[in-house]
């Protein structure tokens, strides 16, 4: 297959590109400049220079293959405004090039809310906090289109190489030496390793499925606090942990810090029915000393 994928060099697009490639598919990355592009390269993805905001300097590529992937985040300007105008143009090369096409969307657990240690699956209601409260019309305008087919993906928080949210734990242990959370650290966050969501993007491509949504998350239930235990752990981190309330803390994270203290129980059982995905990691705290060592060596790539 021929493969587009926005965000190429970010965090969760890089390892789906890189699955997909090494599966054997042909892929192109939308990246923002030169010097990323090599990266890209290096890995045998084909890089297309360009913005989000620009589509006239990737369509051309993106009409060409038959699944696009959306996994891109722009902070620059209003990002949730950017992700629905990116999507709505990628729907619309659905008659272009030789092959139908399919599109998987990049959501996020973070739209059921606060699950108080519930489990939800792809049925439940949707809750999301203010940061994400309008990522599900997006998801709609997928899930519906006429002409594509649309798939979602609500990946967990990931971990994994250089980190997510994990890394930034990481560089607060080590350069900051001041580990902190929000919430009490009592609460679940569902995580998934950065490989086992890839592993579903490209299961999802493959799939010939439309219209439907997944969550990939792994099965550990982790608390916050164990987590930071496990990193105060590998990296030496001797001082204290700080927990601040959400309200303290959303005076200078905004809407982010809700989502943070947010208690998450999310079943990934569909996927492994419908895509024969399993994760393979067990979670962050059993081998927080291998993604420490691997977070480090990206500091000095």
């Amino acid at each position: 297959m021929n493969v587009f994928i926005t965000g190429a060099t970010g965090y969760i697009g890089f390892n789906v590109a890189m699955a997909y490639r090494r599966a054997g598919h042909a892929v192109w990355g939308l990246t923002r400049s030169e010097e990323k592009a090599r990266i890209l390269s290096r890995h045998e993805i084909r890089p297309v220079v360009g913005s989000m905001q620009k589509t006239e300097g990737w369509a051309a590529a993106a009409k060409n293959c038959s699944v696009l992937i959306h996994a891109a985040v722009d902070y620059q300007t209003d990002p949730f405004a950017l992700d629905k105008q990116t999507v709505e143009f990628l729907l619309s090369l659905d008659r272009q090039g030789s092959q139908p096409k399919t599109l998987i969307y990049t959501s996020g657990v973070w739209v059921y809310g606060n699950t108080q240690g519930k489990l939800v699956d792809e049925t439940s209601p949707l809750n999301p906090p203010n940061l994400v409260a309008r990522r599900p019309v997006t998801e709609q305008l997928v899930l519906n289109a006429a002409g594509v087919r649309g798939l979602v993906i609500r990946p967990g928080c990931v971990y994994g190489y250089q980190g997510g949210l994990t890394g930034m734990w990481f560089a607060a242990a080590v350069k900051e030496k001041a580990l902190t959370a929000v919430g009490d650290g009592s609460n679940r966050w569902t995580v998934v390793h950065a490989d086992d969501l890839a592993d579903a993007y490209l299961r999802a491509g493959e799939s010939g499925l439309r219209g439907e949504v997944f969550n990939i998350t792994d099965r550990s239930r982790w608390s916050v606090g164990e987590m930071l235990n496990a990193v105060a752990r590998v990296t030496g981190y001797a001082g204290k942990t700080t927990f601040i309330p959400v309200a303290e803390a959303a005076k200078t994270m905004g809407d982010f810090a809700e989502c943070l203290a947010l208690d998450q129980h999310a079943d990934s059982r569909k996927a492994v029915r419908l895509l024969g995905w399993q994760p393979k990691h067990g979670g962050f705290v059993d081998n927080a000393e291998t993604y420490y060592l691997s977070w480090q060596a990206a500091q000095s790539a």
